[in-house]
C-alpha cells in the first residue's frame, strides 16, 4: 500500500513538472507581448527545474554524505548530479531573465510597446 501511495506521488510530481512546462510553453509560444513570453521562458524553466529534481530523487535515500553507517551500502544514496545541475540552472535562469527583461525594457523605451505586432523595424 505505502508503495503504491509513492509511485502515485512520483507520477503527480512528474506531472505537475511536465504541466508547469506546457503552461510555460502556451505563455511563450502563445502570447504576443514580450514581458508574458519572457514570463513564459521563466515559468518553463521552473518547471525543468522541478522535472530534475523529481528524476534525481530516492525514496529512502540520504545525504551523499559518506558516513560510518552508509559505508557499506552506497545505493542509498542520493545522487548529488541533478541537485548540483539545478543549483546551477537556477543561477543560469535568473540570469538569462535579467538579461531578456533588460532587452525588453530598452525595446519598450524604443518603440513604447511590448506588443510584437506593432514592433515594424525588426530584421531577422
Amino acid at each position: 500500500m505505502e508503495d503504491t501511495l509513492f509511485k502515485i506521488l512520483d507520477y503527480g510530481v512528474y506531472g505537475t513538472a511536465v504541466l508547469v512546462i506546457l503552461i510555460g510553453l502556451y505563455g511563450a509560444l502563445v502570447k504576443r507581448s514580450l514581458l508574458k513570453i519572457v514570463i513564459g521562458l521563466s515559468i518553463i524553466d521552473s518547471g525543468i527545474n522541478l522535472l530534475l529534481v523529481a528524476i534525481g530523487y530516492l525514496k529512502g535515500g540520504t545525504a551523499p554524505i559518506f558516513s560510518p553507517g552508509y559505508l557499506d551500502n552506497p545505493k542509498i544514496m542520493v545522487d548529488p548530479i541533478p541537485q548540483a545541475l539545478v543549483l546551477t540552472a537556477i543561477v543560469i535562469g535568473f540570469g538569462v531573465t535579467a538579461v531578456a527583461l533588460a532587452l525588453v525594457i530598452r525595446l519598450y523605451r524604443h518603440h513604447g510597446t511590448l506588443h510584437i505586432d506593432e514592433i515594424r523595424n525588426l530584421k531577422w
